[in-house]
């Protein structure tokens, strides 16, 4: 892999790493409601599912996929059907012990499963197979270079919109802790998860 490819991977790695999606969405409203803390194993949960699927489709999966309409569109169902259930939870959250007595958190299975659901993850997949992996003679080479870096992205980003989660947590208990500000921002947390599964029925 020459230093035009590696510069086009970690730009290409930037733009859809750190842009919203379900991924930093969730990381941020788990924070949010239930601390840094509490929101690390879904980052990390995030980069192994990554990984994972990255692997997979670099082994085939991918053009499976995109061979089979009824698959894709199956994919595309769960994604949307789970999207619109956890934007349903986070909604419901008013206030941070609520949210807490609730457990809104989403385990590490979880959060490792929703990559296999999530059309940003497969589109970003497919696409770095597509362009970087697939058709070369050395791809078993170009994987193991470029796994690393996007399990890297994929978990420096959510901990990041996690850490801005939680800086927000206590700001949004609001005052005497009312939670007036943290139902306000539920709710747009829960709205982006609607738009992102909107989005996804339009792909």
């Amino acid at each position: 892999m020459n230093w035009q490819e590696f510069t086009a991977l970690l730009v290409l790695a930037t733009a859809m790493s750190f842009t919203p999606g379900p991924n930093t969405t969730l990381s941020t409203a788990i924070a949010a409601n239930h601390g840094l803390r509490r929101a690390l194993p879904f980052a990390f949960s995030v980069a192994a599912g990554w990984g994972v699927l990255l692997t997979l489709c670099a082994w085939g999966l991918g053009a499976l996929v995109l061979a089979v309409p009824l698959l894709s569109m199956a994919i595309k169902a769960v994604g949307v059907a789970y999207l619109l259930w956890l934007a349903l939870k986070i909604a419901r959250s008013s206030t941070l012990s609520e949210a807490d007595a609730k457990r809104m958190t989403i385990g590490f299975w979880q959060g490792a499963a929703l990559q296999f659901v999530n059309i940003k993850a497969w589109m970003l997949a497919l696409a770095i197979v597509s362009g970087w992996i697939a058709g070369h003679a050395d791809w078993g080479q170009r994987l193991l270079i470029v796994l690393p870096i996007m399990m890297f992205y994929a978990l420096s980003s959510n901990v990041t919109y996690a850490l801005a989660g939680s800086l927000l947590r206590h700001w949004l208990a609001g005052p005497a802790g009312t939670g007036r500000r943290l139902r306000v921002f539920n709710r747009i947390m829960a709205a982006v998860l609607v738009a992102t599964a909107l989005w996804m029925l339009a792909l």
